[in-house]
């Protein structure tokens, strides 16, 4: 009985430091910055809140904190260039306007130099 009361009072105890981190909220001006993280600290995501809805530029990183997305929003919708990033070198853009994919273009990633 001890055992199984142990191995209880264990799993509850790990479910509460395995839950993610709160998200850090701060105002700018009109806007409220968050940050969000990952379990392991390190930072998840940050962007911008305008009257609660996404608005402005959103960072992604992975756990090891490389850069995986840039993105756009106003409004709460998805708008302008979307860039995807694999070991920290853009590997793709998507063009947005109200939500609705306008344009993809893939990078060559082996190409010297892009006219784009």
């Amino acid at each position: 009985m001890k055992k199984i009361l142990l191995i209880t009072v264990m799993m509850i105890f790990g479910l509460g430091f395995s839950q993610s981190k709160s998200p850090l909220l701060e105002a700018e001006g009109q806007l409220v910055k968050a940050t969000y993280f990952h379990d392991n600290g390190t930072v998840q995501q940050v962007g911008y809140f305008k009257d609660g809805k996404l608005d402005g530029k959103w960072s992604t990183y992975d756990v090891n904190g490389n850069l995986k997305t840039i993105a756009q929003y106003k409004e709460g919708q998805k708008t302008g260039k979307w860039m995807y990033f694999s070991d920290n070198v853009c590997v793709s853009e998507v063009n947005f306007s109200n939500n609705q994919i306008l344009k993809v273009r893939n990078v060559n990633q082996n190409a010297i130099a892009d006219k784009n």
